[in-house]
């Protein structure tokens, strides 16, 4: 019997909060580095952050390679950290899962097992599967633990997917959330069109992982005629590995952003300039101009300057930084210093690496 997600947490990620992708923190000898990587977690947890996703891309998908056998211990160290601190607020613990339909219910029944609140499901390099296949597979995971959706972009492994799978999707039990990350208005209106033409539209929560454009879409409220009915449906939160980096000011700018959607007749203007300050930041972190081939490295490259990591290794050697995106990243630290985290995470560095 699949487990459930709790009547407050559920009711949490309907409301919408700010999760960051968890990091990797490796030793030298591209070891787990246990000590760093409980402080990463630990940071989230005091920035505010409404919950973490870890087992995802940003955490390294060759976590899964039998030579490292990393998936496991990576999740179980986030979910005993977590515990150690003992929030008194709702915090969700959510686990990527991917690959065919018996890697993802392995994966699952691993994260059911460390007592995650639900999988982000990755259909990543799935391009041999049908979609009905990918339904199929949805269903078997979705019997096993709660489910987030995660529509990802066709330039980072993933693929088109059709208004109709979206809408079959959606009416799957147990699917609680979809992340919609194609970089696409077009797609990400399929998907936001689907869920409220389906019959569980009000029990699903829409996340952005648009990380061009985090700010105008978690303002953005879809309207769609359906039958005759008005239905509306608001993005409420985003999941994003640009989230790892300066947490706590990402955090205080989604709570503003929640306050100003209550009041939308006095809509603020500077919210689209904030908006292209964030994306451009998010250029310099994540390297679109070299394919995305920086975008873990640059997250790292953030977190050694922090003192939150000790070095910018990936599991893979391919992962590093492209020429001049540190320069990129020394710019928008001087252009936008509004945004970043230093002196919060210099302030509790020490705690946090205890």
């Amino acid at each position: 019997m699949a487990t459930k997600l709790g009547v407050k947490k559920r009711e949490f990620l309907l409301d919408g909060c700010a999760i960051p992708a968890h990091p990797l923190a490796l030793t030298a000898e591209k070891k787990l580095n246990e000590k760093y990587q409980q402080a990463l977690t630990r940071y989230y947890m005091d920035a505010g952050a409404g919950g973490i996703a870890i087992g995802v891309h940003s955490t390294q998908f060759e976590i899964r390679d039998p030579k490292y056998n990393l998936y496991k211990p990576v999740l179980e160290l986030a979910s005993e950290t977590i515990d150690q601190k003992g929030l008194n607020r709702p915090f969700l613990k959510i686990a990527g899962v991917c690959g065919d339909i018996n890697q993802a219910v392995a994966e699952a029944k691993i994260a059911c097992d460390l007592h995650y609140d639900l999988v982000l499901l990755s259909m990543g390099g799935l391009g041999n599967l049908t979609e009905k296949q990918l339904l199929d597979r949805t269903r078997e995971v979705a019997k096993i633990i709660p489910v987030f959706g995660f529509y990802l972009q066709p330039a980072a492994g993933g693929r088109i997917l059709s208004f109709d799978f979206w809408k079959q999707f959606s009416e799957i039990t147990n699917v609680l959330a979809i992340k919609t990350a194609p970089f696409n208005r077009y797609q990400t209106l399929d998907v936001v069109r689907a869920v409220c033409s389906s019959s569980r539209k009000d029990k699903i929560a829409i996340y952005t992982g648009n990380d061009d454009n985090i700010v105008i879409d978690l303002f953005t409220k879809y309207r769609f005629n359906i039958n005759g009915r008005m239905v509306e449906k608001q993005i409420v939160g985003g999941l994003l590995g640009h989230w790892a980096i300066w947490t706590k000011k990402a955090v205080e700018l989604y709570d503003a952003i929640k306050i100003q959607r209550k009041n939308e007749e006095n809509f603020d203007p500077a919210w689209l300039t904030t908006n292209i300050q964030v994306t451009d930041t998010n250029a310099a972190f994540f390297d679109p101009q070299n394919q995305y081939k920086g975008c873990i490295s640059g997250i790292h490259e953030v977190l050694k300057r922090h003192g939150l990591m000790e070095n910018i290794l990936c599991l893979s050697d391919q992962e590093c930084l492209s020429n001049g995106q540190s320069e990129e990243i020394d710019r928008v630290y001087k252009m936008y210093p509004q945004l970043n985290d230093d002196l919060f995470v210099k302030e509790n560095l020490e705690k946090w690496l205890k």
